[in-house]
């Protein structure tokens, strides 16, 4: 093998092996039943889509290698002009295409609506999400705690999740664990995820929301329940509580925030952000639906 051979074999390793180091944390590496179904789809649309593109490339080679001006036995056909077998081979196999991709796209949507809970024996934990700016708000409304830039979830057990947005529109996504989904001011999305094994797995945002975009980044923590029972407990007795003033603070923007705690959430805030129509700083305003809703 000669020098330039050995350097461009060499050269496709290395690419290949940085692309394939590349998926260790992607969709391409899934922890959950979403994203493992997400992954099957991707691949079956893949399959059936190799299926045209190789022949075609094939066939592309075959016909410039056949039709060489070197070939004397290609027979040249200069007044042909029409072939129905042709035509339905050039028109029947992308319509094939279309409706197989399009039917795995179409039963996967309705297999992986977000909002369908997951099949599990074990009861959920829910989560209320609020994207802020830049940073991400993680509720426990069951535990009485909330979290910033860090999620944790005990491992098989699914997570219902509420989202919503103080800002402008963002888009939650934790690429192992399946499901982007966006979140928007004055409305909630619904989405089921679950983790299948213990692991520490990259969260982000998907969408371009501002200056402090790219530090829009948490850690989504899959442990044992008894673990979590532990961090539960642990982050109930360090940290502020979230209330209307220190939630006001929090949604003022502010960039690569590191995780922290709080040891309790006053009941309905999530209510209270997401019906919220005046700016989010604004504690005053906040503070009255809160007392207003708390007499209801």
């Amino acid at each position: 093998m000669s020098r330039k051979a050995r350097a461009a074999a060499l050269a496709v390793g290395l690419i290949g092996t940085t692309m394939l180091a590349g998926c260790s944390e992607g969709v391409l590496s899934p922890q959950g039943p979403v994203a493992t179904a997400e992954q099957q789809i991707l691949f079956n649309s893949l399959g059936i889509m190799l299926a045209i593109v190789i022949p075609t490339i094939i066939a592309t080679l075959g016909v410039a290698f056949w039709y060489r001006a070197s070939n004397r036995r290609a027979r040249y056909l200069p007044d042909f002009e029409y072939s129905g077998r042709l035509e339905l081979l050039v028109w029947a196999i992308p319509a094939m295409t279309v409706l197989l991709v399009g039917g795995v796209a179409w039963v996967g949507s309705h297999e992986l609506d977000p909002r369908k809970p997951i099949d599990s024996a074990i009861k959920p934990i829910r989560v209320q999400v609020v994207s802020l700016d830049w940073k991400w708000l993680f509720i426990y409304p069951d535990q009485g705690i909330a979290s910033v830039n860090q999620l944790t979830v005990p491992v098989g057990t699914p997570v219902s999740f509420e989202l919503t947005s103080s800002t402008v529109m963002n888009s939650f996504f934790v690429p192992q664990l399946g499901s982007q989904i966006y979140t928007m001011t004055g409305m909630v999305t619904r989405l089921h995820l679950q983790a299948d094994r213990a692991g520490r797995y990259r969260g982000l945002s998907a969408q371009y929301s501002g200056d402090g975009f790219s530090d829009m980044r948490f850690a989504v923590d899959a442990v044992p329940a008894a673990a979590f029972a532990q961090w539960v407990q642990a982050a109930r007795g360090t940290g502020p509580v979230l209330d209307v003033h220190t939630y006001a603070d929090l949604a003022k923007p502010s960039e690569a925030v590191a995780p922290f705690t709080y040891r309790g959430v006053t009941p309905g805030l999530f209510n209270n952000i997401l019906s919220l129509t005046a700016q989010p700083s604004d504690p005053s305003r906040l503070a009255y639906q809160a007392s207003h809703g708390a007499q209801k």
